[in-house]
């Protein structure tokens, strides 16, 4: 039989390493940005064009290369980081497989300008698809400047697996941020098409996360501090009040690494039980120092999956080191008895003994007995006519339509959802059911509808159509609102801006860090303006994220969740029966917006068979 094992050609054996290493242009961006500091530089420049599909350019100042390490960079397993086996559990640098660059280059076209200190001339190397085009001499600062062009050139069903500019964008800052937030000594910026996103100055960590995210941040954060024989403890958690519904500002860093681990995460959430909705997430920007030997990040190519050799023990650590801060800074509520001036024995009292206290009552006393006199008379008062004090309030809200108001779940008492005439002679057919479904009756039996999915459906249909159509209904606030966001969500809202207006949003102004709303739309409470902003941005980049769906679709289905009557809330009669009427008046009334049913009819032959 014929030997049928042959061994790999270097430039395939590099496109599957790539299928780990470069997953998308943000991988490409880590995996530069993080060479950039292990060669000791002090000033990185990022440079982006259509969301790193056409360009991704990282230039620093670090040490350099000399020509033989130059062309020696691009080979596998080829790397300055390590030297033995022994050192990969004392690792103090970013990489060390040494299949970045061999990867990178075995997908795109390379282009690295490099030089060292020693040298007076640098050395110029373009690659494409592994292939070594060219090599020359050239004049260039110190440091290096490695450009990354036509990502996926060579494997189109890659390059055709990207999302939008925009979602590629989205995850390039991502990686961005958690490589600038552990590294306050070095000065960053980051170009998007040559406009300038982000210019951070070299400062404390605290100074990193502000220029970050925003001066609205500074007000948000409480340090924590701890230093165990296990783990030292360092960074900053943001206050309960502004614990979001989306994950965007959680960060972990261990020994100067992003890392994930939900394990942990869920230790910071338990630190903040009770202080926080269960549907929300608190911020956080937490550094973890442990023995390079107790920690194994040889896991993935990605080395943000780590393994701990005593998670529980950090778990522990972490969980009480939050609690403290939060008690330390008097943001979670504290008892203490020994301290409280408000419970202290006065001095002159330490030495007595305590006596029962004597009550007199007068027996003799009569409130209702009438007395001499205008002062102190009490008269019984005539209730005749009362009911003219409330003429005209009960009839206030008929002008109220279904999509205008918002329910509180914890009301007992509703108002009227809907309103229109010749609605009162078929209230008796609906009722509702443990808060969750609107029960009527049809020809064949029973009609049971979710209450919840059924308004979403409705919302969602009348969303999709004032986008599509631009005849959304504003109402104009009397007092503008300023909202505080940082730049990445201004830069979403920019982006979802023109779809906003159609639905009613008026916006005067989207400066740095602050947006101002003028109008809003009509259903949308003024009181949970900046609520459904959150949830709208958060939805969008969380939904959006997989280009499926279109901008004004994601928009519409954010909005539908977030306006929609939950279950829980309580509908009357008129409310109910105008979901009914509304629900099959949309294209699509068996499902909701996310593809679950929204309503079922129980037959009465089925009614029949539970009593056969």
């Amino acid at each position: 039989m014929a030997d049928i094992i042959k061994l790999l050609p270097d430039h395939v054996a590099n496109q599957i390493a790539a299928g780990e290493v470069v997953q998308r242009p943000a991988s490409v961006v880590k995996e530069l940005m993080e060479n950039a500091i292990d060669a000791g530089a002090t000033c990185i420049k990022l440079i982006v064009k259509d969301g790193g599909k056409t360009l991704i350019q990282v230039v620093d100042d670090g040490s350099g290369m000399s020509e033989t390490d130059a062309r020696l960079s691009f080979e596998r397993h080829a790397t300055s980081k390590i030297s033995s086996a022994q050192d990969l559990f004392n690792l103090a640098t970013k990489g060390f497989r040494g299949e970045a660059l061999a990867s990178i280059a075995a997908i795109a076209h390379v282009d690295m300008q490099t030089r060292t200190a020693a040298n007076e001339v640098g050395t110029h190397l373009k690659i494409e698809g592994s292939k070594i085009v060219s090599q020359e001499v050239i004049a260039t600062p110190e440091g290096t400047s490695i450009s990354v062009k036509n990502l996926f050139f060579n494997i189109p069903a890659r390059r055709n697996f990207l999302k939008s500019t925009q979602v590629e964008l989205r995850h390039i800052t991502d990686e961005f941020h958690r490589v600038a937030l552990v590294h306050p000594n070095i000065e960053f910026h980051f170009y998007n098409n040559g406009s300038e996103i982000f210019n951070l100055p070299i400062g404390k960590h605290r100074q990193r996360i502000v220029h970050i995210f925003g001066s609205k941040m500074d007000n948000r954060l409480v340090p924590v501090s701890e230093e165990t024989e296990v783990v030292k403890v360092s960074g900053f958690i943001c206050k309960p009040e502004f614990a979001k519904k989306s994950r965007g500002e959680q960060f972990f860093f261990a020994n100067n690494r992003y890392i994930k681990s939900p394990y942990l995460h869920h230790a910071v959430v338990a630190a903040f039980e009770g202080l926080i909705k269960s549907d929300t997430h608190p911020g956080y920007f937490l550094f973890l120092e442990v023995d390079p030997s107790s920690i194994d990040i040889n896991i993935h190519p990605t080395k943000t999956e780590v393994k701990f050799d005593d998670e529980n023990t950090l778990y522990a650590i972490l969980r009480s080191t939050i609690k403290h801060s939060l008690g330390q800074f008097n943001v979670a509520p504290v008892l203490d008895f020994d301290h409280d001036p408000n419970l202290d024995t006065p001095y002159s009292y330490k030495e007595k003994g305590a006596v029962i206290p004597k009550v007199t009552v007068d027996a003799s006393f009569n409130p209702f007995q009438e007395k001499g006199g205008s002062g102190g008379s009490f008269r019984k008062q005539s209730t005749k006519g009362w009911e003219d004090l409330y003429e005209g309030l009960g009839h206030q809200n008929d002008h109220n339509e279904f999509s205008s108001v918002v329910i509180e779940s914890e009301s007992e008492e509703q108002g009227t959802l809907y309103s229109g005439e010749g609605v009162e002679e078929h209230l008796a057919s609906t009722f509702q059911l443990r808060r969750k479904y609107v029960v009527s009756t049809v020809k064949s039996g029973m009609l049971v509808i979710h209450q919840n999915r059924a308004h979403e459906r409705i919302l969602f249909e009348k969303f999709l159509g004032e986008i599509t159509v631009k005849e959304g209904v504003s109402q104009q606030l009397l007092f503008p609102l300023e909202l505080s966001f940082n730049k990445q969500e201004l830069a979403v809202v920019k982006e979802i801006h023109e779809s906003l207006t159609n639905i009613g949003f008026v916006f005067d102004s989207l400066e740095k860090e602050t947006v101002k709303v003028t109008g809003v739309p009509m259903m949308v409470p003024e009181s949970g303006i900046g609520t459904v902003l959150d949830r709208l941005i958060a939805d969008y980049m969380e939904g959006y994220s997989d280009g499926s769906i279109s901008q004004a679709e994601m928009l519409a289905k954010a909005l539908s969740r977030n306006l929609a009557v939950r279950t829980g809330d309580v509908l009357d009669s008129e409310s109910q029966l105008m979901l009914v009427n509304n629900l099959f008046a949309c294209k699509e009334p068996n499902l909701s917006p996310f593809q679950k049913i929204t309503y079922t009819i129980i037959s009465e032959g089925d009614i029949d068979k539970k009593f056969n």
